[in-house]
């Protein structure tokens, strides 16, 4: 089955140099329309050229593909809705949303100032929600979108020297589940992506030998199956060096305590049966967390 793109329009953040460049690159050879949007910062978000972005534009234009450049920061509720708005006036629609763009402020929590967590959460995870607020309704007008979320290892499992990053990479988890369901009814897919791959944010902190390895062309297939119309829905997908597998968050089946042992000492008590994972299983929404817990309330669980 192959996937095409013809007649849909892709934005993709971030798509100047690394993984954003291989998306837009895959995405424009497969005939979308691509909006390439970079701020054209340094890793660490400082500075500010449209060069790179207009650069890849080059690339797709010089074979006859359809894009547009455009350096707006992620992090500005005004630039992302002037960003899709020129989007909208050059193609009259939105399709595909890609939320790639990405800063680094790496340190240990306690070294940590409010300014670099800061920075790191507003692109990350607020610059992500702009993305995804700011083309939400032309997509349900049209009864069709895919969205992209670019979450991390660091979010699902944690990392040295990453609390902001990570951090804000767990929250877009939260918020693909929440807009899975708020989009089901118009077509909207939401899915995270967790990119392994080697780029200016992972330079220093792969071993050199790993690198040679960890294109980023690796990941883009993955992002494209993603923003396929046969796409799943509320799916973390991993990806690096070939390598393409699943995450999710499991909950164990538990028990339910007299109300006796409904003390810290009870918890303690009967702690092999609460963290038992044998039953484990994956809730699709809060409500039915909520469901289970009242179910063996009431002997039904």
């Amino acid at each position: 089955m192959s996937m095409e793109f013809e007649g849909q329009v892709v934005i993709v953040t971030g798509a100047g140099n690394g993984l954003g460049k291989s998306h837009a690159l895959e995405f424009a050879r497969r005939g979308a329309c691509v909006l390439v949007n970079d701020f054209g910062g340094a890793r660490d978000g400082t500075g500010g050229s449209s060069a790179a972005a207009e650069a890849v534009v080059a690339e797709i234009t010089e074979v006859g593909g359809d894009a547009v450049a455009n350096g707006a920061n992620v992090a500005d509720r005004g630039q992302v809705a002037a960003m899709v708005e020129q989007a909208m006036d050059q193609w009259g629609r939105v399709d595909v949303l890609v939320n790639n763009a990405g800063i680094l402020r790496d340190k240990s929590f306690g070294k940590m100032s409010g300014e670099e967590w800061d920075a790191v959460v507003a692109v990350h995870l607020t610059g992500s929600a702009n993305c995804s607020l700011a083309v939400w309704n032309h997509m349900k007008a049209q009864n069709f979108g895919r969205i992209v979320m670019t979450t991390s290892t660091s979010g699902i499992y944690g990392n040295f020297g990453q609390t902001n990053y990570g951090a804000a990479k767990a929250g877009v988890w939260g918020m693909m589940n929440t807009l899975h369901i708020e989009g089901a009814k118009n077509n909207i897919h939401v899915n995270c992506i967790s990119p392994t791959a080697a780029t200016r944010m992972t330079e220093d902190v792969i071993p050199a030998d790993a690198l040679a390895l960890l294109d980023p062309k690796w990941v883009t297939p993955a992002v494209i199956y993603l923003a396929s119309k046969d796409a799943p829905s509320r799916t973390v997908l991993l990806a690096g060096a070939g390598g393409y597998s699943i995450a999710k968050l499991m909950e164990s089946d538990g028990t339910h305590l007299p109300e006796a042992e409904r003390t810290p000492e009870g918890i303690a008590a009967n702690w092999d049966a609460i963290s038992d994972m044998s039953d484990a299983r994956e809730m699709l929404q809060g409500n039915d967390h909520v469901m289970k817990m009242v179910q063996k309330a009431m002997g039904n669980g």
